[in-house]
C-alpha cells in the first residue's frame, strides 16, 4: 500500500472493516484512524467474533482443588473433639509444644524420604531460596533440635504438611493434612520411651472410640538382617520393603509375583524371605526368633530382637501388651527409621466365627530415628529420637460415617445462654444483658434484630442445641420476679457450671 493515495488506503481499510464487522457504521467510525489503529481494531473485532457474545467472560470452577477439601461447622465441632482428646492426651504425658514453617529450604527435604520423596511440592525460587512445602513435621524437628543445638526434648506438634500424590478423599487421605505428633529426643535407657509412645497410641484411639484396633510393631534392624540371610542385594532393600509392606491388602502370591516379576528378586530368595515375612505375633514369636539359627547369628536382627523383647515386657507392665502383634511384614516407607517401628490400625469385625479381623486402615505409625538429627548437625552429633503420629483426618471419616450411620446431631457452637425478649423495644435491656454475661465469661448470644419474635427466638435456641435462654418481659423487669435481676448472672453460672457436651 505504500505510495497509494491516502483516500484510497483509509477506503480499503474501510472495506476491510466491513468484511470483518458486517457493519458499514462500525467501519466509517474508523475511517478517520491511522492505518495501524484500523488493523488492531480489526484484528481485536475478528477475535471477538470468534469468541462469541459472552465467551470474553472470566468463568469459575467452584470446587477445591483435587485432594483438599473444606470443613464445614458441623466437620469442624468433630474435628475439635479429636483434636482435644489428643492435645490431652499429649499433656497428660508431659510434651511442649514446638511450631516450624510450613515450608523449608529444599536441601533439608531432600534425600529423606526414599521413593516418597517424589510427592514433595517444590516452590518456585523465592529470593534466591530453593523452597519445599513441608512433607512431614518429623524432618523439621530434626533441623530444628540440630539448628537450636537441643539434645534432650518431649514435644508435640500440630501442623498441616503437604504430598504431592493421587490421595483417596474416600478414605481420609488427602494431599494437605493435619499429623499430631509427639516425640521425645534424649539419650534414655532402651525402650522406655518407645513404650510410652506406644501406650500413648493406645491412649488416644481408645478414647475416640472408632473401634477395636491393632498396633503392629516390627524393627528395622530386624528386616535388613532378615534381608541379609535371604540373600537380598543391598540395592532392592528398599523396593523390596515397599513390596512387603503390602502384605495386609493382598496375598502372598501377589506380593511374591511382584518381588519377582516387577523388581528382580530371584524366585527361591523371595520363598525364603516369605517365610519369615508372614508370621506375626507377640513376645512369644519374638523368643522363637531369637532362637532361629539364621536370624540369630545377623548382629544386627540380634539387636533388634533384644529390644523388642525388653519392649514387650514394658508394654505388658503397662497393660497393653494384648493390643500389640510383631508383624515382620511391618517396613514403613520412611528412610529415617532406624529401629523400632509401628502401625496402628482399625479392626473389621470377622463375618465367620474363627475368622481372623481385618486392618481396614492405618491411623497412626511412627518408629525410631536415631540418625536423623546427625544429619543435619555440623558436627555430626546424634540425638536419639522415637515418635509418632496420629492420622486426625482418618479419624474424621471415620467418626463423621458413624454420626450419620446413627443421625446423632452435632453441636456447631458452646453457646451456654441466648437472652431473649418477649416483647417489642427490648434490644437495649437484651445488649445490656447479653454483654454483663460476657463480661461474666458466660458464652451468650442474641438475635441480630430489634423486635425479633419470641417463637423465633426458641426455636433458634433448639436448632443450635443452646441449653439455656434468658427470657426478658416487661412486667417481669419492673418487678423483678423469677430470678431477680441482680442474682441472672451467678443463677446461669450455677446451672452451666457442668461442662457442655458439644455433641
Amino acid at each position: 500500500m505504500p505510495g497509494w493515495p491516502s483516500q484510497l488506503r483509509v477506503w480499503l481499510l474501510i472495506l476491510a472493516q466491513v468484511m470483518v464487522s458486517g457493519s458499514w457504521g462500525g467501519a466509517l467510525r474508523q475511517a478517520p484512524c491511522s492505518i495501524g489503529s484500523l488493523l488492531e481494531a480489526a484484528k481485536l473485532l475478528k477475535l471477538k467474533a470468534q469468541l462469541g457474545p459472552d465467551e470474553g467472560k472470566q468463568k469459575f470452577v467452584l470446587e477445591t482443588p483435587k485432594g483438599t477439601r473444606a470443613y464445614s461447622p458441623r466437620q469442624m465441632a468433630v474435628g475439635e473433639k479429636v483434636f482435644d482428646v489428643v492435645l490431652s492426651c499429649f499433656k497428660r504425658h508431659g510434651a511442649e509444644v514446638i511450631d516450624t514453617p510450613v515450608f523449608e529450604l529444599k536441601e533439608t527435604l531432600t534425600g529423606k524420604y526414599g521413593e516418597d520423596s517424589k510427592l514433595i511440592y517444590d516452590l518456585k525460587d523465592q529470593g534466591g531460596e530453593l523452597l519445599s512445602l513441608c512433607y512431614d513435621l518429623t524432618v523439621p524437628f530434626a533441623r530444628y533440635l540440630a539448628m537450636n543445638e537441643l539434645t534432650n526434648i518431649k514435644r508435640y506438634h500440630i501442623a498441616k504438611v503437604y504430598r504431592r500424590d493421587n490421595p483417596a478423599v474416600t478414605r481420609g487421605q488427602y494431599r494437605g493434612f493435619y499429623p499430631c505428633d509427639f516425640d521425645i529426643a534424649g539419650q534414655f535407657d532402651p525402650m522406655i520411651p518407645d513404650a510410652e509412645c506406644l501406650e500413648i497410641m493406645c491412649e488416644i484411639l481408645r478414647s475416640l472410640q472408632i473401634g477395636d484396633f491393632l498396633v503392629k510393631v516390627n524393627d528395622r534392624r530386624i528386616l535388613d538382617g532378615m534381608f541379609a540371610i535371604c540373600g537380598v542385594p543391598d540395592s532392592k532393600f528398599r523396593s523390596i520393603y515397599s513390596s512387603g509392606n503390602k502384605l495386609d491388602k493382598v496375598s502372598w502370591e501377589e506380593v511374591k509375583n511382584e518381588m519377582v516379576g516387577e523388581k528382580g528378586l530371584a524366585p527361591e530368595v523371595a520363598d525364603h524371605f516369605g517365610d519369615y515375612v508372614q508370621q506375626h505375633g507377640g513376645i512369644s514369636l519374638v523368643e522363637q526368633l531369637l532362637q532361629d539359627p539364621e536370624l540369630s547369628q545377623n548382629k544386627q536382627a540380634l539387636e533388634g530382637l533384644g529390644d523388642l523383647k525388653l519392649l514387650f515386657e514394658y508394654l505388658t507392665l503397662l497393660g497393653i501388651a494384648d493390643k500389640i502383634s510383631f508383624d515382620l511384614s511391618l517396613a514403613r516407607g520412611l528412610d529415617y527409621y532406624t529401629g523400632v517401628i509401628y502401625e496402628a490400625v482399625l479392626l473389621q469385625t470377622p463375618v465367620k466365627a474363627g475368622e481372623e479381623p481385618l486392618g481396614v486402615g492405618s491411623v497412626a505409625a511412627g518408629g525410631r530415628y536415631d540418625g536423623l538429627v546427625g544429619m543435619f548437625d555440623p558436627k555430626g552429633r546424634k540425638v536419639p529420637c522415637v515418635g509418632l503420629s496420629i492420622g486426625v483426618e482418618q479419624i474424621f471419616s471415620i467418626v463423621e460415617q458413624r454420626l450419620e450411620a446413627t443421625e446423632e446431631k452435632v453441636r456447631t457452637t458452646e453457646t451456654q445462654v441466648l437472652v431473649a425478649s418477649a416483647q417489642k423495644k427490648l434490644l437495649e435491656e437484651r445488649l445490656k444483658l447479653v454483654s454483663e454475661l460476657w463480661n461474666a465469661g458466660i458464652k451468650a448470644e442474641l438475635l441480630y434484630k430489634k423486635n425479633p419474635k419470641l417463637l423465633n427466638q426458641l426455636q433458634y435456641c433448639e436448632e443450635a442445641g443452646i441449653p439455656l435462654v434468658a427470657i426478658i418481659g416487661e412486667q417481669e423487669l419492673k418487678d423483678g420476679v423469677d430470678v431477680p435481676r441482680e442474682d441472672l448472672v451467678e443463677e446461669i453460672k450455677r446451672r452451666t457450671s457442668q461442662p457442655l457436651c458439644i455433641c
